[in-house]
């Protein structure tokens, strides 16, 4: 576990860095623009991204022993909601830089037994599972900021294939909150890059399924999507299904966030 700590943090950083190098290029009339994400702008995907990170970082810093002033969630959001667009992207670079220098000061030993209480989930939750949070909101965001300006832009490949792993492990549960299977008549199972997707009664991801009855022709970085509600026309290009489901079947299963 403790190398998919890393692998994630490593994700994580590679994210920033890619994602900084375009806000930084940014004008004002492209911080305006539509992004992936449908009801929102450029600067409010990481205005979203950023506030996640201001609040994101309380938790793991105090799991770690750093005394953290707590505020108000909803007096962050409308912090950043009433800011400008500029001031969202510029606050986005400060706070997700902040966030991920509190996660690389970690230790070895950090890494592999912190536990940290996120405030809304039942029970504190492994490292691992804190970060593989973050990891799914920063891949899947950035992408929607990327897309603005590059329509054949992905999920990145490295973060893509870190989600893979941790679907099939600590994130499992996401699939209970993103998923519908309600919404296939049958059970199917279908083979996807690096792991298996099985829809019954619910939905998981396995490491390796011997007989799938479909296959998933495309990317990691567009399972991933599919995941997440955002392999839709016109980003969808040369993904296919063969078997016993059709894409469309599974993109109701994932209406997305």
């Amino acid at each position: 576990m403790t190398q998919l700590v890393d692998r994630t943090i490593t994700a994580l950083r590679s994210e920033h860095d890619t994602l900084a190098d375009l806000v930084r290029g940014f004008t004002d009339d492209q911080l305006t623009l539509p992004s992936g994400a449908s009801e929102w702008t450029v600067a409010q995907a990481l205005s979203h991204l950023g506030s996640g990170a201001e609040i994101g970082r309380g938790p793991i810093a105090r799991a770690a022993g750093e005394t953290v002033a707590a505020e108000d969630n909803q007096t962050i959001w409308a912090r950043w909601d009433g800011s400008s667009p500029r001031a969202q992207a510029e606050g986005f670079l400060e706070h997700n830089g902040r966030w991920l220098e509190t996660v690389e000061a970690f230790t070895p030993e950090q890494r592999s037994s912190l536990t940290v209480d996120l405030g809304f989930l039942p029970e504190p939750v492994p490292l691992l599972t804190a970060l593989g949070m973050r990891l799914n909101e920063v891949a899947n965001h950035s992408w929607d900021v990327r897309v603005a300006f590059d329509k054949n832009a992905g999920v990145a490949a490295g973060s893509a294939e870190v989600l893979v792993d941790l679907l099939a492990g600590p994130l499992g549960f996401l699939l209970g909150f993103l998923a519908k299977p309600a919404e296939l008549a049958n059970p199917v199972s279908v083979a996807v890059p690096g792991a298996g997707l099985v829809i019954d009664d619910a939905v998981t991801v396995v490491d390796h399924l011997e007989s799938p009855s479909a296959t998933f022709n495309g990317p990691a970085e567009a399972f991933v999507r599919l995941v997440s509600g955002r392999l839709k026309a016109p980003y969808d290009k040369d993904v296919t299904v063969d078997g016993g489901v059709t894409l469309d079947e599974l993109r109701r299963v994932f209406p997305g966030f």
